[in-house]
């Protein structure tokens, strides 16, 4: 991984330098090979972190193509052979940005079509999710390299139309989640209240309502201050909306129709969408260009530079969180439950199988073992071997979380991720400023404030339609 690092500073001079990188990376597939069971992830979260860093790294990498010092030493490096230009005009950074997100797409694409209908690690082609990252690290740069050959004009048609496609698909996925996890937090909460009568979870739910409609009415309060004043339209047309959206919906959540068809609906709900909505608008307007004299942050002096890098990388970071937690939250999308326990029967005494939900899955695996030892389709020794089975990846192999089932949807999660390089290339070069020099500024263009206001005015009505559909369709909701 340490030649992936390396990779960003593109201030290779000489063809002899590149032999030497293809060297390392050479010899980073070898080691994978030869220790293979080494350079397997054992834990999904582990996994899931290298896909998100990778990510990262590859966000990072089309950021510093929109430099112009980045394509003179891009340029450099092929020799001259690629020349990075705009319709014959020099511009820095559209097409390769467009590039290098296309191979780590293509990447992903791959590897969903070889993880397809993966149930656990017993699998084989599970190490191709968890392991060979030298190997994987190599094919991810070899296409880098390669779409470096393929016509200007398909990246200006994949840009212009496909990739925004899909960025606007990974959006909106985006807004799907938070309303899902909305939901989750609060029903989960109410749970705890009801079963246990827990003081603390109810005092845990009541005070995070309470805290984000505080921030989000201060959020709103700071808007107006600093980002609405005289001449602002745009501004103010955006946090006046979204105020008042806020307080529609959550007045919705409580009203007597709702709770009838869905006792839980509540407050508790719409101030994370609250909360969450407010952001995107703030962030909007902070992020807008400052030819309207409306953004005071662009015109503060000394610290230019430095926000818009730490920005950049905030912006990254944030990115590669949220196609993380996309890729492997099951809830909305529908997970993948090969794990999960379901009781085989209807009437107590009907069968001798398991009747009880196990705590673990080893558990449930010594369950069925049982019963099945019992029923005479095993030998009594299969529990013996079981264990010695389960002692022996434990001491040698550490503790494989998804040997039972897979944690997420292998083929699921790198669409998701192929949705997310859509998502980085888009925000890149939309409305790209060619005569810009320097650090180029991430999401500081009118489309980028504008996708992020109708995204919360979206999830307004994504989290809208949540709590008018089992009033309209009473019969498709159990509550």
């Amino acid at each position: 991984m340490g030649a992936l690092l390396s990779l960003p500073l593109l201030a290779v001079p000489s063809i002899g330098t590149l032999m030497s990188f293809g060297a390392s990376c050479c010899g980073a597939a070898a080691c994978s090979a030869i220790c293979h069971r080494c350079g397997v992830f054992k834990s999904s979260m582990a996994t899931r972190i290298a896909y998100a860093f990778l990510l990262l790294v590859n966000s990072i990498i089309s950021w510093l193509m929109l430099t112009p010092w980045a394509l003179k030493k891009l340029e450099h490096l092929t020799l001259d052979y690629v020349n990075i230009s705009c319709q014959g005009k020099q511009c820095y950074g559209y097409v390769a940005v467009q590039r290098v997100n296309f191979a780590l797409g293509l990447f992903h694409l791959l590897l969903a079509i070889l993880t397809l209908g993966v149930q656990s690690t017993r699998d084989g082609r599970a190490s191709l999710q968890n392991g060979y990252w030298g190997p994987k690290v190599i094919v991810w740069l070899a296409l880098v390299v390669l779409t470096f050959f393929i016509p200007e004009t398909f990246f200006q048609i994949w840009g212009q139309y496909i990739a925004l496609i899909g960025a606007m698909l990974f959006v909106l996925l985006g807004l799907i989640l938070l309303v899902d996890l909305a939901h989750t937090w609060a029903e989960f909460c109410l749970e705890k209240i009801e079963s246990n009568d827990s003081r603390g979870w109810r005092v845990l739910l009541i005070g995070s309502t309470l805290g984000m409609f505080t921030a989000s009415f201060a959020m709103t309060i700071i808007m107006y201050i600093f980002f609405a004043q005289s001449g602002c339209a745009m501004n103010q047309a955006a946090i006046t909306i979204n105020l008042i959206v806020l307080l529609i919906i959550s007045a919705i959540s409580v009203h007597p129709t709702i709770q009838e068809y869905n006792p839980k609906a509540g407050l508790a709900q719409a101030a994370m969408v609250a909360i969450y909505c407010t952001y995107l608008t703030m962030s909007a307007v902070s992020m807008e260009p400052d030819d309207q004299q409306c953004n005071p942050l662009i015109r503060a002096r000394g610290t230019r530079t430095t926000s818009i890098i730490l920005g950049a990388i905030v912006t990254m970071l944030t990115i590669a969180y949220t196609t993380t937690r996309a890729a492997t939250q099951g809830i909305a999308l529908g997970s993948n439950a090969s794990h999960a326990y379901s009781k085989i029967g209807d009437e107590e005494g009907e069968h001798t199988l398991v009747d009880q939900q196990p705590s673990s899955r080893r558990e449930m695996r010594a369950e069925a073992l049982r019963a099945a030892v019992e029923a005479g389709s095993l030998p009594a020794n299969a529990l013996d071997d079981d264990d010695d089975d389960s002692d022996d990846r434990s001491d040698h192999e550490g503790k494989d979380d998804e040997r039972g089932g897979t944690q997420y949807n292998y083929s699921l999660f790198h669409v998701i991720f192929l949705l997310a390089t859509m998502w980085v290339a888009t925000l890149l070069t939309q409305n790209i400023d060619f005569e810009a020099t320097g650090v180029a500024a991430v999401g500081r263009t009118y489309w980028a404030s504008w996708v992020k206001i109708v995204s919360a005015w979206v999830c307004y009505a994504i989290y809208s339609w949540s709590l008018l559909a089992p009033v309209v369709m009473p019969g498709r909701f159990g509550y």
